[in-house]
């Protein structure tokens, strides 16, 4: 690994950078301030003079299997519940090789992107799909990026009350024994991981009340984190009060929940009672502003979050209701529906940018990364302002944001460039689409 000076960038979203940043043995060392010099030598300078320099992205919501249901004919136009009808019997088809390369597919997206962490929230355990985060482990590595993988779970069939076919849900003793291996396999707790494991029974529709004390009392004993969809919709409000007399957030309190190692997708529909709940236990929130209007399910409070020191995230959701995997598109659409909900001068483009890194790591408890600071890891966004759109633009970090960008030009995960001049590195991307094209196909045929 080499010493590398990413020097005088364009911009740069950290205190005093404008020199531009040090990174030796994977960590950054020095965030240099204008016209300062590194400390000793380096071994390679990179002219930033033409980008924007911001901390890594960290998703923390998706569903990478998802990727092969986008834009799916049946599933269109509807809103969460008939969604999730219209898909399940089609995501109980899967197997493991279409599990692996939608996996790949959405990593490889999300880090051309600028996005070096990802979460990921698997649910769906049809027959032969057992191995199914340990394939996600591999393509992760694959790819390069940290990952977060989230072993879902799901118990409450239809039959039972709840949304999933029975064919994708699996019993306590199964959901716990495999959560146990996982964590023993692949599970790293050390400030650097690359690798880590969470607990996520899927939803109250979907899981019982035993699976979730269960699964909360096993991420303690493990000390991994937990998470879960709250809060997304009214129609799960009414659901969580019909069902178990209820509003989602006594639920969770109910079954050992409120703590601050959980995480929650979505979190819409909370009172201001709520929140100030939420904060005291330091429970944090990923916000998925695509997926959220895609499926017409609300506007997340943030800044009201953001006042009461809820940390917040943001994540892109499961590609079959955002039907992309792209951060820095993200952090655009979070800044233009919290406008729309607190008004132009509530909320700033430096304020989006904050929540897919430094609120992100927040929700992940990491606080390795997410920040341009000494002692980091060396996860690092490039972006050029070259297209038509950004043509004009005076504030850098400003025109990122409000003008647009898609892709990153260079992408740092742990001092390794993983993205050079928009493409990933020693990666076929052509064959990649083949092989995703034809999973879809195969997944989808004949419906």
């Amino acid at each position: 690994m080499t010493s590398v000076w990413i020097k005088n960038p364009l911009a740069v979203f950290a205190t005093a950078g404008e020199g531009g940043i040090v990174v030796r043995d994977g960590k950054i060392t020095e965030v240099l301030k204008t016209g300062a010099l590194p400390v000793g030598t380096v071994d390679v300078t990179f002219d930033a003079s033409q980008h924007v320099v911001l901390p890594g992205l960290i998703n923390t919501h998706h569903h990478f299997y998802q990727s092969l249901t986008r834009a799916f004919g049946p599933a269109l136009n509807k809103e969460l519940f008939d969604w999730l009808k219209a898909l399940y019997p089609v995501w109980a088809k899967l197997t493991p090789e279409m599990v692996s390369v939608a996996t790949e597919l959405a990593l490889a997206e999300l880090v051309l992107s600028g996005c070096t962490t990802s979460t990921d929230h698997h649910y769906v355990f049809p027959d032969g799909l057992e191995s199914g985060i340990d394939l996600q482990v591999a393509a992760a590595r694959k790819i390069g990026m940290r990952a977060v993988l989230t072993r879902g779970s799901m118990d409450l069939s239809v039959e039972d009350g709840g949304l999933p076919p029975k064919s994708v849900v699996q019993d306590l003793d199964t959901i716990l024994s495999d959560s146990e291996r996982l964590i023993a396999a692949y599970h790293d707790p050390r400030p650097g991981a690359l690798i880590q494991i969470a607990l996520a029974p899927c939803s109250p529709f979907s899981v019982t009340k035993e699976v979730m004390i269960a699964t909360a009392d096993l991420a303690r004993q493990k000390n991994v984190l937990l998470h879960t969809h709250l809060a997304e919709t009214e129609d799960e409000n009414v659901f969580c009060e019909n069902l178990f007399g209820v509003r989602p957030l006594d639920y969770l309190e109910d079954c050992g929940w409120l703590e601050d190692r959980t995480w929650l997708a979505h979190g819409i529909h909370f009172n201001k009672h709520e929140m100030d709940r939420m904060a005291a236990a330091g429970v944090s929130v990923s916000s998925c502003p695509h997926s959220n209007m895609t499926l017409a399910s609300g506007i997340c409070p943030v800044c009201e979050m953001d006042q009461k020191g809820i940390a917040v995230g943001l994540g892109v959701d499961g590609s079959a209701s955002n039907d992309a995997s792209n951060m820095i598109e993200e952090v655009r659409t979070a800044f233009m529906a919290q406008r729309l909900k607190y008004g132009s001068a509530q909320v700033s483009h430096l304020d989006a940018i904050r929540w897919a890194t430094e609120g992100s790591a927040r929700c992940l408890n990491r606080t390795d990364i997410g920040t341009i600071k000494v002692g980091k890891q060396a996860d690092l966004a490039l972006f050029k302002l070259d297209e038509l759109r950004h043509s004009g633009g005076h504030d850098p970090l400003a025109t990122l944001v409000l003008c647009g960008a898609s892709r990153a030009d260079y992408v740092m995960v742990g001092g390794n460039w993983r993205v050079e001049k928009g493409h990933i590195v020693n990666y076929d991307t052509d064959d990649l689409m083949r092989r995703h094209g034809a999973a879809a196909k195969e997944l989808t045929a004949g419906l």
